[in-house]
């Protein structure tokens, strides 16, 4: 697994999903928000207490994660 410092996991907060520093925003909070159009300076204007480089490792976190999902092989009948 990859090191992301600023992605914690907690089962008190947020039920154990991924969030910033341990805050109660949630990575998947901040990849939607630059999904639905929202700038970076908009995203930190609307959530005072985050930093740049937390938008920048959600969406890195996002993209890590999204390379780890694992398929099934399909076996072919004999």
């Amino acid at each position: 697994m990859s090191t992301f410092a600023r992605i914690t996991f907690d089962s008190r907060v947020m039920g154990g999903k991924p969030c910033i520093r341990g805050m109660r925003i949630t990575a998947g909070t901040i990849v939607g928000l630059v999904a639905s159009g929202h700038s970076k300076e908009k995203i930190l204007n609307l959530y005072p207490y985050l930093e740049s480089e937390d938008i920048d490792e959600a969406l890195a976190y996002a993209a890590w994660r999204v390379e780890e999902i694992d398929i099934p092989l399909m076996h072919e009948s004999a």
